[in-house]
């Protein structure tokens, strides 16, 4: 155990060394991006159930999402991870500044990706596409090009429509949620880098954070074709 006289400040006091709360730090991320696995791996197999039981209203919901806005965030979300990622490095060399500009950089891109969703979810509010009371859709056969069959024919069509949005609203929130929680903490990454609280001996909690945001971004690139490009009318 260190003593009092080389027991460095950010060394918590159950920990015998940098080293091993380092460690400790990481195990602790690590399971808890696994439970979130679990939690996300849950929706994408349930979206994937009623996919497949209801095909032809999810291909018609689906046809109303623009993959040109889809397409946009993946870009913006891959840079964000890029910004991210340099943050990491500037914070393993101690380099104050690049640590709270590569941050704010990251932080912009994700308010670009949710302003973004944002016109997304204004316009399927517009659409009366938003699940609830208000929900309305009427099928346009002629505009998407769907064959009339048992299942489009059938009266409950516009319900299974809704439960597509439904998976849409709740998945595409939850990422939005977990984005809109990391931009919190790189938030506070900033405040303490400008303390000058990290260095090259310490900076497990930018390097934590990447981690989190790295699987925010990877949570994305499974929604996107899921949501936005497989089997669309």
């Amino acid at each position: 155990m260190a003593d009092g006289h080389s027991h460095p400040a950010h060394l918590a006091h159950h920990f015998d060394s940098v080293e091993q709360q380092r460690e400790s730090s990481s195990l602790g991320m690590w399971l808890f991006l696994a439970q979130e696995v679990m939690f996300f791996g849950g929706l994408f197999v349930a979206y994937a159930v009623y996919r497949f039981k209801y095909h032809e209203a999810f291909a018609v919901a689906s046809s109303h999402l623009s993959i040109a806005w889809g397409a946009l965030n993946t870009v913006v979300l891959i840079f964000s991870s890029l910004t991210m990622a340099l943050a990491v490095r500037a914070a393993q060399l101690g380099d104050k500044k690049k640590i709270i500009h590569y941050l704010l950089a990251t932080i912009f891109l994700a308010c670009v990706f949710l302003g973004v969703k944002g016109i997304e979810y204004t316009g399927k509010y517009h659409d009366q596409l938003v699940p609830g009371p208000t929900f309305h859709y009427e099928p346009d056969f002629d505009k998407y090009t769907v064959p009339v069959t048992a299942e489009t024919a059938h009266p409950n069509f516009t319900g299974h429509v809704h439960l597509f949005y439904s998976f849409y609203f709740v998945m595409t929130g939850m990422h939005a949620l977990h984005m809109v929680i990391g931009i919190g903490i790189m938030i506070w990454l900033i405040v303490k880098a400008q303390r000058g609280r990290f260095s090259r001996e310490y900076y497990a909690p930018v390097e934590m954070t990447g981690l989190y945001w790295h699987f925010v971004d990877i949570v994305w690139i499974f929604l996107f074709p899921l949501l936005y490009l497989v089997w669309r009318h």
